[in-house]
């Protein structure tokens, strides 16, 4: 018997709700079938790019948005991250951009509410002069991702593990969204509540998960309660989405439980299943 959710989520909070591809242990579409009554938006996770299937068909894409429209869902893209845009090869570079617009052009016709984008910082880099090498690396490939008639906005970069900082200036120069990783900060020892407030014009979709122990994409009862209450606190204005970016059945299903019983006031123990 294939696992289900006690009710509906669609318009439960001011945001959109969201989740990922990859609850279910089948394709794209089984997920969307299996999700779309139940949640608003659903996060289609394109993480590798090197196998032959990697993008998907365009009969894959056009059954993806007619069950957008049977199930009343939105999709936000979360594109390759087996490339890198800021890479010092210029022949690695072009490969990334190109691998990047054809994943955007092809899951154009779904009208994503965003496509995010890791940015990797190398774990080469080392001093001030490395940094800007990069920085310049990174400006030249954003400045060919999708070509001039794409609009910087539907294009959001995740925080990772560095301080965005040091790419804060990019975001600016092309009119580009952000993707808050709320795991991420907690495993890189960020505020919790800044980050809201410094993007708070540019925030377009929250990947909500716990984290702990050096691990991401937990239930959430791995954060500390007091950090969840901050995000939460900060939740309550926001109406873009929220991507529990969970990757199995039970971890989705006691997330929500919690998401609801903290959004309530209630208690967040976590519920097994």
């Amino acid at each position: 018997m294939i696992p289900s959710f006690p009710r509906s989520y669609k318009n439960r909070f001011p945001f959109r709700m969201g989740t990922t591809s990859f609850i279910y242990p089948d394709h794209y579409a089984r997920n969307v079938q299996l999700l779309g009554p139940f949640f608003d938006e659903i996060e289609l996770l394109f993480f590798e790019s090197r196998f032959e299937d990697s993008l998907p068909s365009r009969n894959a894409v056009q059954e993806l948005k007619d069950l957008s429209q049977q199930h009343g869902v939105s999709y936000n893209i979360h594109l390759p991250v087996d490339v890198t845009l800021g890479d010092d090869s210029m022949t690695k570079r072009m490969h990334a951009v190109d691998t990047i617009n054809r994943f955007i052009d092809r899951t154009q016709p779904l009208s994503p509410s965003t496509s995010t984008l890791h940015l990797v910082k190398p774990e080469s880099i080392q001093n001030k002069t490395d940094i800007r090498n990069w920085q310049d690396a990174l400006y030249w490939s954003l400045g060919k991702v999708a070509g001039k008639e794409f609009n910087g906005k539907n294009l959001s970069i995740e925080n990772l593990l560095y301080p965005m900082d040091l790419i804060d200036p990019i975001i600016r120069e092309f009119h580009l969204s952000v993707c808050l990783d709320i795991g991420h900060l907690i495993l890189s020892g960020q505020d919790m509540e800044k980050p809201f407030e410094t993007w708070k014009d540019a925030i377009s979709i929250v990947h909500l998960h716990g984290a702990a122990g050096g691990k991401d994409h937990l239930c959430l009862d791995q954060p500390a309660s007091g950090q969840m209450k901050q995000v939460i606190s900060k939740l309550r204005d926001f109406t873009g989405t929220v991507s529990l970016e969970v990757f199995s059945f039970s971890k989705l299903h006691s997330s929500m439980a919690i998401l609801e019983r903290m959004w309530d006031n209630r208690s967040t123990d976590c519920v097994s299943r």
